[in-house]
């Protein structure tokens, strides 16, 4: 196995791992919080307004964690350093 395939073998494996997690933990922050605010609306229905928009501003906050993840992952695919060293030192 010479090195651009290793590296990118690698590479791809990263970027599955970095946005599975990202992934599942945003899935499941995201989850708790809908359960726990429907849970409070169904205790106290005349503050809806506030839970809902709490509600939102944290669901807002959670989906941070998978689009850095996605971002993460993007970076980790196209514009990888090693893998340009790889090509570089192929070529040589």
């Amino acid at each position: 196995m010479d090195a651009i395939t290793f590296i990118g073998g690698i590479s791809v494996m990263a970027a599955a791992l970095c946005i599975s997690i990202g992934g599942l933990g945003s899935a499941l922050g995201e989850g708790n919080a809908a359960a726990s605010a429907l849970r409070s609306l169904a205790q106290q229905p005349d503050e809806s307004g506030t839970i809902t928009r709490v509600l939102f501003v944290s669901m807002a906050m959670l989906e941070t964690e998978a689009i850095y993840a996605f971002v993460i992952t993007i970076l980790i695919l196209y514009f990888n350093p090693f893998w340009d060293y790889a090509v570089a030192a192929a070529a040589k």
